[in-house]
Order: C-alpha cells, then structure tokens, then sequence
C-alpha cells in the first residue's frame, strides 16, 4: 500500500519518472550519490538503486577554491551528459558571479561550447511543418552544416527564393516539453537538497531555477525573439545618427514560435580578436561609441541586451558592428529607470548615503536595517571602485561585494536588477579580453546629467502630476459610495462596535483566573476539614480505622489540588 502512494505521489509531482531516474542516476555516477542519499531522493521511486556510491570530497578537508572547482567540475559533467535543458541552466549559472565563486564560474563556462546540433533531415521537417510550405518554396539553398548550436536553437546559413543571404534560427524538436519536464524534477531535487545540505542552500538553487525557468519561457519562442530585435532596432536608429551599429532585418513573413529567419550578418566575432590592433583604430572608437549607446538603451529606454558576449556582436567588413542574439533582453519601468538613474549618479557624485536611500527603494526586505551601517559597508564595498578603468576594476567583484553587503543587511535585489549587474560585468569581460580600457562610471556620466534632467523636467513633473491627480478624483469619487454602502451593511445586520485594549484584556483574565484558583482553594479546605471532623472522635491505630467519608472528602480536595497545580502550570 505504501508502495503504491509512494508511485501516485511522485507522479503527481513529476510526470516522467524514466527521466527522473536517468537524472539521479547521472548525478549519483558524477560525485553526488551521497547528498542523494542523505536527502532521500534515492527513495523517492519505488525500487530504485543508485548505481554505485562514489566517497565524496569533505569541504574541510580541501581548500575553499579547490571544493567550489571540484563541485563546479561536478556539475559540469553532469549537465553535459544531461542535454540541452541542463547545459542552458549550467550556462545562466555560469553568468551569475554575483552569487556563485569564481572557481565554480570558471567551470560552468566551459559549458559554452558543449551543444550538440540536430539532425539536417530533422531540421528541414521542423520548417516545413512550421512554415506550412516546402523548403524549396521559400530558400534556394541551405547549408547542411549548422553555423551555431545553442541550447535552444540550431542555426544554419540559407539563402532565399530572392537571393537575400539569411539565417534561419530551427527549434530543437521537443525541447519545450524536455525543459518543462526538467524544471519539475530539477525544482522538486533541489528542495530535498536544500533541506539536507547548508551548501545547496547557500546558493539559492531553487530561485535561479526559478529565474532560469521564466526566463527560458520567453527564449523558446521565437516570435518574442523577433519582437525583440525589431523593437531595439527602432530604439537604435534614434539615438545613432552615424548607423554604425547593425541589427539585422526580421523576415517576419517566414517567422513562428519554432522558425526564425533573420538577415545574415558578414563578419568576425569580438571572441575572435585578442588586442586593439587586429580591430584598428576606426572599430575601436565605434566599439566606444557602442558602450556610449548600450548604456543610453539601458538607461532611458529600460529595454536592452542582456546578453552581449564577445560571440554576440562582431566586426562586419564594412567596419560596422553587428549585434545577433535577441532571446534574452533586459527591460527596466520607468520607475525602475529613475532609481537607476539615481543610483548611477550617487556612484558618480560618492553620495552613499542617498545611493543606500535609492537601494532601499528598490530592494526587498522584512526588517529596516540600521542605515548609518549600511552607508559605512556600502562606501568601503564601492569605493575603491569609483573612477577606475575597465583595465583597474575587477567590475565582478564589484558586483560580489555589493551583493554581499546588501545581503549582509538582508537587502534582496529583484532579479531584474541582477540582468543588469550581469550585462555590465559581461561589458566588462569584453572589454578586458581586447584589451580595451574603458571607464563605465565616465560613460555613464555623459548621459546622467541629460537624463536627470529628463526625469526632473517640466513634462515629466505635469505627467506624473496628472496621474496624482487623477488617482485623488478616482478616490474621492469612490470614498462616499463605500461610505454609503459600508453604513447600509452595519445597520442592516446590527453590527456592534467592540474595542478591545490588549493590556486591559490581559489583565482582566489574570484577575479572573486569580479569584478561580481561591475558590478552589476555599473549596479544597473545606473538604480537608470536613473529612477531619469524622475522626475526631474514633480511636485511630491504623489507615484502616479512618471512616471512609473521610476517604472520600480527602480525595475531593485532593482531585481540587491537582486541578489548581496544573492550571498554574499553564
């Protein structure tokens, strides 16, 4: 019997239990068949046995860089073996240096390269039935090798029925429902992990499982993908006036949830180059002036790339620089960009105090920490910071630091703001690999006394004004009704007003609960002495001689005894 609600429950919870079983089977032979035993994962599914107990590596025995390294190099192989789901969560953990070591960084990147593709045949079936039409009826040709694997999607160059030189972006058949299906076994592993293991629980796997799940959402479709890309390629075009920055065209017409076909891009990635010479002069100051804009996208237009590896944007021969890779993009509200914006301008200006007050405006916590502490923690976690280059600032640990001292105070940034710690610190990577010295705080500065301006301007204060108004009129419109109703209500069904003083109620009770124990005193003795009065007068040598009315008015004062013992008790 418990066999079977064993069985019912887990398939409640995760629906396929082959791929459960594949996946603790995998973790179990890459170094964690212990954790899974002390958190009893293995006895989740009836009959399971690991496939063999490897003696794990004890955190004390070994230095703090070489466990993160062996756990990363863990975790690493696992995914690998895994697939696709596994290696786009090793690959979103591998950007998280806000949380995780650099040792388990460093290992989780090597994830980068690790997809493999699909099938030609199996890609081709993917377009037609997406697109509804032959192949042959939208490209006149389609190169057989892939061009990019990742995750997700499989991309191939093309040319189409026009003679325009395309890429076409295939879904991975299947995938939607193989990451689904991962997230809930991955979700349902890691909360029996964390109850078992200080370690798991120190990372907050289950939130950036969380955030890997909603974020991958968006990616799966490609439709949103589009969307993205025309909707930044809008935003560019405004603010760069010379066009050296290069979004490729969307053919939406042969564009779905599983198909994306997109201008291709002639070029170099920035992956490719390892100094400023092999970019030469004119890329490297149009590679200045792309910061310049990314930061202007960030800060005024809360919509962004938020994924802007040196594989992402790259060299065209034209010197222009191309940008590809629209799934993952960074949006901010406008009240999130004013705090931004405010946050970026107490940097610049070493106001800590107001960038703590600015903190506290978007951060989440329970408890008001003690802000005199926390301007103190934030100045010596930032300030040696301030003003440095790229080539000087190590802008991951900036970022740890930060994320340290907030936490410190128990100040929980929304994920949205880690998008763009992360963007920044991959800016940063960039940067740092080409050898390019770039100073983030003297570029912000450009655009902050325009966008200040901006956000304290006269058009602004009326907008907002008319909101405050309007929010005012829709209240005063509705007090009176609910007022009126409210009264309608009371008197319909008698309502009595009853005020209770906490204090005074507590009182009260103490002084009736006082009185009842001296009732039951009064009672007690009086039972006492009225079991004495039947011996007063009988000649006692033994417990035998006691007349049994005495017996039982003892033993009333007795039970009244006991009763008033325990009562004082609670």
């Amino acid at each position: 019997m418990d066999l079977i609600k064993t069985g019912l429950g887990i398939s409640k919870t995760i629906k396929n239990v082959a791929r459960f079983r594949e996946i603790l089977t995998v973790l179990s032979r890459h170094g964690f068949a212990e954790l899974i035993v002390k958190s009893g994962l293995d006895k989740v599914i009836p009959g399971f046995v690991l496939p063999g107990r490897v003696s794990e590596l004890k955190r004390e025995d070994i230095s703090s860089d070489d466990w993160w390294q062996i756990f990363g190099s863990q975790l690493r192989m696992s995914f690998e073996e895994l697939g696709p789901s596994f290696i786009k969560l090793g690959q979103l953990l591998a950007t998280r240096e806000d949380i995780l070591e650099p040792p388990m960084i460093r290992e989780l990147k090597l994830l980068q390269n690790k997809v493999k593709g699909i099938p030609f045949q199996t890609a081709l079936e993917v377009i037609e039935t997406s697109l509804g039409k032959k192949v042959n009826e939208v490209f006149s040709h389609i190169d057989e090798v892939a061009i990019g694997t990742a995750s997700i999607g499989v991309v191939y160059k093309a040319v189409l029925i026009n003679g325009d030189k395309v890429v076409v972006k295939v879904r991975r058949p299947g995938i939607a429902k193989t990451i689904t299906t991962d997230f809930e076994i991955l979700l349902f592993i890691i909360k029996r992990l964390e109850k078992s293991s200080s370690d798991i629980r120190f990372l907050g796997m289950s939130k950036m499982i969380n955030d890997f799940f909603k974020s991958t959402q968006n990616e799966l479709n490609f439709q949103v993908e589009a969307q993205n890309c025309e909707r930044l390629k809008k935003n560019l075009s405004v603010i760069d006036k010379e066009g050296f920055l290069v979004v490729p065209n969307v053919y939406r017409e042969f564009t779905t949830q599983e198909v994306i076909v997109l201008e291709f891009m002639d070029g170099r990635p920035f992956n490719e180059f390892h100094s400023l010479e092999q970019l030469g002069p004119v890329v490297v100051e149009r590679l200045l002036r792309s910061v310049e804009l990314f930061t202007h996208t960030l800060l005024a237009d809360g919509f962004f790339h938020a994924d802007l590896h040196g594989g992402n944007f790259f060299v065209m021969p034209d010197h222009r620089i191309g940008i590809i890779d629209f799934g993952l993009m960074g949006t901010l509200s406008k009240k999130n960009r004013a705090n931004l914006v405010a946050i970026m301008y107490s940097l610049i200006t070493h106001n800590f105090e107001n960038l703590v007050y600015e903190f506290l405006e978007v951060a989440e916590y329970e408890n008001i920490p003690d802000h005199e502490e926390l301007i103190r923690d934030i100045k010596d976690a930032i300030s040696p910071y301030v003003g440095l280059s790229v080539k000087e600032t190590n802008m991951s640990e900036l970022v740890r630091n930060l994320i340290k001292t907030l936490s410190k105070h128990e100040l929980y940034l929304p994920r949205e703001w880690f998008i763009i710690f992360r963007a920044l610190i991959t800016l940063d990577g960039v940067g740092k690999s080409i050898g390019l010295d770039l100073n983030i705080f003297q570029i912000l500065e450009k655009d902050l006394d325009k966008l200040v301006g901006e956000i304290l301007s006269k058009k602004n204060a009326q907008e907002e004004l008319m909101w405050v108004a309007k929010d005012v009129l829709s209240s005063l419109r509705i007090v009176p009704k609910h007022m009126k109703w409210f009264l309608k209500e009371v008197s319909r069904n008698n309502y009595a007003l009853e005020i209770k003083i906490k204090e005074v109620d507590n009182l009260s009770k103490s002084i009736s609960r006082s009185f009842f124990l001296l009732g039951l005193s009064l009672l007690a003795c009086v039972f006492i002495l009225c079991g004495t009065l039947f011996v007063r007068n009988v000649n006692v040598l033994s417990v035998y001689d006691i007349p049994l009315l005495s017996w039982i008015f003892w033993g009333f004062a007795g039970y009244l005894l006991l009763r008033i013992t325990t009562l004082k008790r609670y």
